[in-house]
C-alpha cells in the first residue's frame, strides 16, 4: 500500500515544525515550489528539496534493466546542485563575470529543466514518458555537459558551444519523439557527434600547438 500525505505549511515554508515532523516518517518527499509555480514550470516540483530514500533500494533493479539509469540520474542531480549555488553569485556579480566552465553549468542544467524536468500534459508526446526516454534524454544532456566542458578547456568559447542547433534538438526530444519512436533519437545523437566533432578537431589541435 502506497499512502500520499500532503502538507502546506504557512508561507511555504518547510522549517516550521508540522512539516518538519511529516518528514521524520517519510521516505520521499515532493517539494512543490511557488516560483516554479509562477513561472508556468510544470510540474512545479523543486528539484533541491525533493528527495527519495528509495533511490538506493532500486538501484540493484535498474543495474540489471538499464545501468545507465544511477550515473545519468546522479550526475544530472550534482549540477543542478552546482546550479544552484552558482545562480546565488550571479545574482550579485552577473552570469558575465563567471567564467565558461560555469556559465557552461547553468546552461546545462537550463536544458536539463526545460528539456527533461518540465512536462506538458497537454502535449501527446509529452504528457506520458517511458523511462528509457527518460535516461537517453539525461544520457545525451551530460554526454553533452562533459564534452562541451572538454572543448572549453581547450580553448572554446562557450558562445560558440551554445550556438549549435543540436542545443534546441536535445531540448526538443522530449515532444519530438513518441515512445514507441525512441530509436530514432539516434539521429540527435548523430548530428551531437558531427557538431562536436567539429569543434573538437579545431580546438583540440589548437591546444596540441
Amino acid at each position: 500500500m502506497s499512502v500520499i500525505g500532503a502538507v502546506s505549511p504557512p508561507g511555504g515554508d518547510f522549517s516550521e515544525p508540522v512539516t518538519q515532523h511529516t518528514k521524520r516518517f517519510i521516505r520521499c518527499f515532493w517539494a512543490l515550489n511557488r516560483e516554479l509555480a509562477n513561472a508556468r514550470h510544470y510540474p512545479a516540483i523543486g528539484w533541491i528539496d525533493s528527495y527519495s530514500e528509495y533511490a538506493a533500494e532500486v538501484k540493484d533493479w535498474w543495474e540489471k534493466h538499464n545501468p545507465q539509469w544511477w550515473q545519468v540520474r546522479t550526475a544530472a542531480l550534482d549540477l543542478l546542485k552546482r546550479e544552484q549555488g552558482l545562480e546565488q553569485i550571479v545574482r550579485l556579480i552577473g552570469p558575465d563575470a563567471l567564467p565558461d566552465g560555469d556559465r557552461l553549468v547553468l546552461k546545462v542544467a537550463e536544458m536539463i529543466k526545460n528539456g527533461f524536468l518540465q512536462q506538458d500534459q497537454f502535449d501527446k508526446i509529452d504528457m506520458y514518458c517511458v523511462s528509457e526516454k527518460q535516461i537517453l534524454i539525461l544520457d545525451i544532456m551530460m554526454q553533452f555537459y562533459q564534452r562541451a566542458l572538454s572543448v572549453i578547456r581547450n580553448g572554446c568559447p562557450l558562445t560558440k558551444i551554445a550556438a549549435l542547433p543540436v542545443c534546441e534538438e536535445i531540448v526538443r526530444i522530449k515532444t519530438a519523439f513518441p515512445n514507441d519512436q525512441i530509436d530514432k533519437i539516434s539521429a540527435v545523437q548523430l548530428h551531437f557527434d558531427e557538431q562536436f566533432g567539429e569543434l573538437e578537431g579545431i580546438y583540440n589541435k589548437a591546444a596540441a600547438i
